[in-house]
């Protein structure tokens, strides 16, 4: 299995998959078919065969794919048979909620440490994630092994956020800020921006409402 030939479109489907391998997997089943997982991730069973492909994993004909081998194949793919130690910068309420996500750890993104300039948090352990100061950085990512850096902060304290997350050695960052950062070709960024995304929803409301009847 060859990851790096695997198209986006594939790897953003990647994980919905393995979440309903997991249902799967709960509930006692062994094997599945494309065509159930592709009800359980809400795409075509031609695409779900298509995409297992690039993985290298093909079902057995009259029998299926076996779940808890698909699991691992995706998981392989998607990393997270590995543990990646994440940083959140920024324990504002948003960041508080990341920090004590228990999900981060369950799929292998524990977060182990957080970042932030207030006084008042920075030597304490908040939600059970010891607060940092930002001069600190470098010597959590260093000492924690920390993969990646999910930006919290306010717009106007992302970048320089993201600045001193690259150079501190990290390549991979979730920023959830709304600002868009400036970093180097080979620092992978993903970016969440919520209120760009209710405001996308807001849009397709308005769209499928009725026609206002005439006055």
């Amino acid at each position: 299995m060859a990851s790096g030939h695997i198209p986006e479109a594939t790897v953003a489907r990647l994980p919905v998959y393995l979440r309903s391998l997991g249902e799967l997997a709960a509930s006692g089943a062994s094997t599945t078919s494309s065509d159930v997982l592709a009800e359980l991730a809400g795409v075509n069973a031609a695409k779900v065969r298509k995409d297992l492909s690039y993985l290298g994993t093909h079902g057995t004909r009259g029998v299926g794919y076996d779940v808890r081998h698909l699991v691992f194949e995706v998981s392989q793919a998607l990393g997270v048979a590995n543990t990646w130690p994440v940083v959140v910068c920024g324990l504002g309420n948003l960041g508080r909620a990341l920090a004590k996500h228990t999900g981060f750890t369950e799929r292998g993104f524990p977060v182990v440490a957080a970042i932030d300039v207030n006084p008042e948090l920075v030597g304490r352990t908040v939600d059970g994630v010891p607060v940092h100061p930002p001069a600190a950085l470098a010597e959590i990512v260093r000492t924690l092994g920390i993969a990646i850096g999910v930006v919290a902060t306010p717009s106007a304290a992302a970048q320089g956020t993201a600045d001193r997350l690259v150079a501190a050695g990290i390549r991979s960052i979730l920023d959830f800020s709304p600002a868009v950062l400036s970093v180097p070709h080979y620092v992978e960024v993903r970016a969440v921006d919520l209120s760009t995304e209710l405001q996308i929803l807001g849009f397709h409301l308005q769209r499928d409402l009725p026609p206002l009847p005439p006055v």
